[in-house]
């Protein structure tokens, strides 16, 4: 094992260069929805004669989706700084886990080193693993170099010898795969927050809607109208964000499952091959 430290090294610089990456996206997304909210959505072009937006007696222009989102009040471009976390944090796992998966397909990679294995070419299965490369193949590498090693050991019997294969293979899966989830947690996170920011729009609208009930002599229609808006378009905001986190959650979480299912398929491979060669 005295290769152990070289990933364990690595695996601390990814996971840094991670965090750094997840601690500079979040206030930027931020950030973009605010400028997004206050020059986009906010531009007098969006409004009826070129009104003053922040006044409560501007109304959108008809069919003016623009307008209409700015109307829903200062939640709005928080719940679209999620939005686009939400995009930015997908689109970099992915490119960790297509990373993680190797140069070609996973499935016709697994099957080429059972194929391999079965005929006992341990080295032109760990030439496939230099082809491949990749997480995947780097887990499978080292388990396979554990092979080579145990064909020499005369200290321990199969049973043993199959037991330090499969641990070196545990113990190369825990240095490579942790970091495919690394940032997962925070499209986790938004599934949940997302809907409950939206919900805080919402409330906060409601409250101008019954404001605007509650004044002195004819209700101010301008005002109820304002607040209903206002309510509306952030419950549907925070869903679009929620719906989308979950859904990309899903998508990323079956990906890595995927990979873990192939390198314990490959594993088990490994260690029967050897188990049945070795009688």
């Amino acid at each position: 094992m005295a290769n152990a430290p070289k990933p364990t090294t690595v695996t601390k610089e990814s996971s840094s260069a991670s965090n750094l990456f997840a601690t500079l996206v979040i206030p930027i997304c931020i950030i973009i929805g605010i400028c997004l909210y206050k020059f986009v959505l906010g531009d007098r072009g969006n409004f009826v004669d070129g009104a003053d937006p922040d006044l409560h007696t501007t109304v959108p222009k008809v069919g003016n989706y623009a307008g209409m989102a700015y109307k829903g009040g200062v939640i709005v471009p928080i719940l679209m700084g999620m939005l686009l976390m939400v995009f930015v944090f997908s689109v970099e796992r992915f490119i960790v886990i297509s990373k993680a998966t190797g140069s070609g397909s996973l499935d016709a990679f697994i099957k080429k080193i059972q194929s391999l294995l079965s005929g006992n070419n341990i080295e032109a299965a760990m030439a496939e693993c230099d082809k491949q490369k990749g997480s995947v193949a780097n887990v499978i590498k080292s388990g396979l170099k554990k092979y080579r090693e145990m064909e020499v050991e005369a200290n321990m019997d199969t049973d043993q010898k199959c037991l330090a294969i499969q641990k070196d293979i545990e113990e190369a899966t825990t240095l490579e795969m942790p970091m495919l989830e690394q940032n997962l947690t925070v499209v986790a996170t938004l599934v949940s927050v997302g809907t409950l920011t939206g919900l805080l729009g919402t409330v906060t609208g409601m409250i101008k809607a019954f404001g605007g009930l509650a004044t002195s002599g004819a209700p101010d229609q301008a005002a109820l109208a304002s607040g209903i808006s206002e309510a509306l378009i952030n419950t549907a905001t925070g869903i679009c964000t929620s719906t989308i986190a979950i859904i990309m959650y899903n998508i990323l979480t079956s990906k890595i499952d995927k990979l873990t299912y192939a390198i314990d398929e490959a594993g088990f491979s490994i260690i029967q091959t050897y188990a049945s060669t070795h009688k």
